[in-house]
């Protein structure tokens, strides 16, 4: 009986150990958030737009704040800034695109006689990618499905020899619609981004690239001239349409979009249509290219402009010689989409909560390293830009990890912390497409907890460290038609075989507008979220183990 009251006893100190808040975590403190969020999200700063003025005050801001906590720099010679490459394109006089000999069809192509062959329309038949080489190519054209090489889904489409060959490519992906698809069920998946798949093809021998639309999953009538004139529209935008600098100058082939029209031209040899040709290609494998028996003359003039970029990055050093290598990143986003007409679009939601609940992380980790208390492994907060534009800021870190993407134990991004999730309508268009409407007041203390299903003991973690919180985590939005998943910083580490997760309050109607100010912020239920997320750092930090991707 002794023995048994014993061991109860001690158990109960276990939980009540084990229920101890981390140390630090007091310093957590909603008013020195609000502080900050009214100084990143004030008008001052012009909304943080990529390549302006405020967008580089927030920045240096950030950087000031880590240096006065003490924080290791862990940017670029010494700084705290990773320096990074965007592109923007504009397009040249020279697009050409001819065909082989073939019939053309009532309603077909714009196509005009030259030679043995048949001239298509810039802007009516096709047009240039924007993260098209400047180069020319001729050859015979391979169909070649989705045009997707993924050996981690066991899926190619390139059973077979395309070099010096012109590909024929469809957009989007086998099973968009599918929950149950393995390229990331109805969210769309990195790997049919067209610029990968044209890397993919590029690797694989192809001298160009062309899109066409996946005309079995999306029948409707498009009018083409129209989208072209979109895609490169004769008045500059007011936000240019960024890439990642990285990426686009790996690539070195002609890529175009063309009209299903031209596409059904081209197919003609192969004795099918494109329907049946497209239809055809929704394989769980890939498929072997199908040569089309017709020949393409392609040149693209497109020209590239570089634009220099910047996350701001600091690391607090862990104590444990065998795990201070391992880093766990804390971060955020500092961009939003700058200013409109008389409208300051401030983000204040979007992200300046969370790169303010960032700081306070950082804060918190220091205080407990002043008073003996610093983590075992080492942390990285990291302030990402561009993620409005691309996602660009932590993609860019991807590609350059400042220790090897295998040492990364975890990511816990902070995007939109600061109100309740709030629909108005059902299913939808645009920004609230795939959300169930809800109320403000039905998420009061929730949370939306997105990337668990890719690592169930992460999920875990983020749950042993609420039990001392109490906010309502909702695990809903992993595969959902509303591509969350795919819409913050977490999803490239996710794509990169990272465990990560998005911490995020969730959309509500100021979202992406200019009423996304610091006056609407619930600073006190931002203050439980960044304690919770101090609490699974904490744990990721410490812990002999560490989560894995798919356990």
């Amino acid at each position: 009986m002794r023995r048994t009251v014993l061991t109860l006893a001690l158990l109960g100190l276990a939980t009540l150990h084990a229920q101890q808040p981390a140390p630090g975590i007091e310093s957590i403190r909603k008013e020195e958030m609000k502080a900050d969020l009214f100084f990143l999200a004030s008008d001052a700063l012009e909304g943080r737009l990529t390549d302006t003025p405020g967008n580089r005050i927030a920045a240096e801001w950030i950087a000031a704040r880590f240096a006065r906590l003490g924080l290791v720099p862990a940017g670029d010679n010494g700084t705290f800034f990773q320096a990074f490459t965007l592109m923007t394109a504009s397009r040249g006089a020279e697009n050409t695109l001819r065909i082989g000999a073939a019939s053309t069809a009532p309603g077909g192509p714009s196509q005009a006689a030259s030679g043995d062959g048949l001239t298509a329309a810039a802007g009516q038949d096709f047009y240039p990618l924007r993260f098209s080489a400047a180069a020319s190519a001729s050859g015979e054209v391979a169909f070649v499905g989705f045009g997707i090489s993924s050996p981690e889904r066991g899926y190619d489409d390139y059973r077979g020899d395309v070099k010096g060959r012109i590909v024929l490519a469809l957009d989007h992906e086998p099973g968009e619609r599918d929950p149950d698809s393995p390229f990331d069920g109805i969210v769309t998946s990195q790997v049919s981004d067209q610029l990968w798949k044209t890397l993919a093809a590029q690797e694989n021998g192809a001298a160009a690239i062309l899109f066409v639309r996946d005309v079995h999953n999306h029948p409707a009538p498009v009018e083409f001239a129209r989208s072209a004139a979109g895609y490169w529209p004769a008045q500059e935008r007011r936000i240019p349409r960024y890439m990642l600098g990285s990426w686009v100058e790996r690539v070195r082939i002609p890529a175009a979009q063309i009209s299903p029209e031209l596409a059904a031209e081209l197919v003609k040899g192969s004795g099918r249509t494109l329907e049946e040709l497209s239809n055809a290609s929704e394989s769980a494998t890939g498929s072997t290219p199908v040569p089309l028996g017709t020949t393409v003359t392609i040149g693209t003039s497109v020209n590239r402009h570089a634009i220099e970029d910047r996350n701001v990055v600091a690391l607090l050093e862990g104590s444990d010689p065998k795990l201070r290598d391992e880093l766990v990143i804390l971060c955020a986003h500092y961009d939003h989409d700058g200013v409109n007409g008389d409208n300051v679009m401030n983000g204040a939601d979007d992200d300046g909560s969370g790169t303010v609940g960032v700081l306070e992380l950082a804060e918190a980790f220091v205080e407990a390293a002043r008073t003996g208390h610093r983590p075992r492994r080492s942390i990285l907060f990291a302030a990402w830009n561009s993620e409005e534009r691309g996602l660009f800021g932590a993609w860019a870190y991807t590609e350059h990890p400042l220790r090897p993407l295998q040492h990364t134990v975890a990511v816990l991004n902070l995007d939109m912390i600061g109100r309740n999730e709030e629909v108005p309508s059902p299913g939808g268009s645009g920004r609230f497409r795939g959300l169930d409407a809800q109320t403000a007041e039905s998420n009061a203390n929730a949370v939306n907890i997105i990337g668990t299903t890719r690592s169930a003991s992460l999920e875990q973690i983020v749950d042993r460290a609420n039990a001392g919180v109490g906010l309502t985590l909702r695990l809903r939005y992993d595969n959902n038609a509303s591509q969350l998943m795919r819409r913050s910083d977490h999803w490239p580490f996710l794509n990169r075989g990272v465990p990560a997760v998005w911490i995020h309050t969730g959309l509500h109607p100021d979202y992406h507008t200019p009423n996304d100010d610091a006056e609407r912020i619930n600073y006190e239920k931002m203050e439980k979220i960044v304690r919770l997320v101090y609490e699974a750092a904490w744990e990721l930090g410490n812990a002999e183990g560490r989560p894995v991707i798919g356990q």
